[in-house]
């Protein structure tokens, strides 16, 4: 029997008050009449006994259990709690306890979620602001005459298509991550070699990475590696994690990447010996617009939504992604895969 359950306390309570009715029954005849009636004696301790049990249980069922159901009702909204018939009200506060906890949880979320929001819609302003202002002063500028001056029209007209081919950037990966978060994105799992398509990425990138004198290789020569997985998708994110380690690691330095067997999984590392990162910058480096160095990530001409949109790939794969990294030293990040 539960120990703090209605039938519990009433049958406590009725065992106390019986043991000192039969005491003062006893203490009473004694006294006054100097014998002992066992008979009436015991017809009156089985009468006060189930008596004050019945009256005990029905008072706390009435006015304590059927006010604590209602309680579950509205705090837990489950149906079936209406057909409750007994409950244990140490329980009852250790929910209330758990139920408090998460209630303070779920307000320094929504408090988290808030102010995060506020900073992704300031972002995103900023973001969009900046290629529409110079936009704008292109064209102005050109309609008040450059547009027949030879020496500045075209040039005037490359920036603007620099700046749209941003803003369309910034849109298509705002879109993506809308759709990973909506469940949206489809997915189409097969199995593929890794080590050929890291290959297709470097073949891609490698104007990139000469421009900056960075050297792209493995670590040694690998067989062919098999994974299940979206393969497309998967390539976006080798290809932004590549991109990212010849934009912001060190000019002349090298990229190499890693894989390695961790049983029902390959674990991938891409790695640069660039600046690194700070401690403090690690934790929010996944976030959307997050960048460690603003101007230079800007004048590198990034959207600061690609580690955003490669964290939300590796997730919707059921796999993690994690980036260790010290300053002057470089940094790794690290994701797993299904392997085949």
């Amino acid at each position: 029997m539960q120990k703090s359950s209605p039938k519990s306390i009433a049958t406590l309570l009725a065992i106390v008050l019986t043991v000192f009715s039969l005491i003062f029954l006893l203490l009473f005849q004694i006294v006054f009449t100097n014998q002992t009636l066992f008979v009436e004696i015991l017809a009156l301790i089985i009468v006060v006994f189930f008596g004050t049990y019945f009256l005990i249980y029905t008072t706390i069922k009435k006015y304590v259990y059927d006010r604590v159901k209602l309680i579950y009702k509205s705090l837990y909204k489950q149906k079936g709690v209406s057909e409750l018939t007994e409950t244990d009200l140490d329980k009852v506060s250790q929910d209330v306890e758990v139920l408090t906890a998460q209630k303070e949880k779920e307000i320094d979320d929504l408090k988290l979620m808030e102010s995060f929001r506020r900073e992704f819609l300031g972002n995103v302003s900023h973001e969009l602001k900046t290629p529409i202002f110079n936009i704008q002063g292109y064209i102005h500028t050109l309609l008040d005459g450059a547009l027949h001056d030879e020496t500045v029209n075209e040039q005037y007209l490359r920036r603007t298509s620099k700046s749209v081919d941003r803003m369309i950037n910034i849109v298509e990966d705002l879109e993506m991550i809308s759709k990973i978060e909506s469940d949206r994105l489809d997915l189409e799992f097969t199995d593929w070699d890794i080590v050929s398509m890291t290959q297709d990425v470097f073949d891609q990138v490698e104007m990139k990475a000469k421009k900056r004198s960075v050297s792209l290789k493995f670590e040694k020569d690998y067989p062919s590696i098999k994974v299940n997985g979206d393969r497309d998708k998967i390539m976006q994110v080798m290809f932004n994690l590549i991109v990212n380690s010849i934009k912001y690691g060190r000019e002349g330095g090298s990229t190499e990447v890693r894989f390695y067997e961790m049983g029902e999984n390959i674990l991938i590392e891409v790695a640069d010996d660039g600046i690194g990162i700070s401690e403090d910058n690690l934790p929010r480096l996944f976030e959307r617009f997050y960048r460690v160095d603003k101007s230079r990530s800007r004048e590198q001409g990034g959207t600061g939504l690609g580690l955003a949109i490669v964290k939300h790939i590796i997730e919707a794969h059921k796999q993690n992604i994690n980036v260790r990294s010290t300053e002057g030293v470089g940094t790794t990040f690290s994701f797993t895969l299904r392997k085949v």
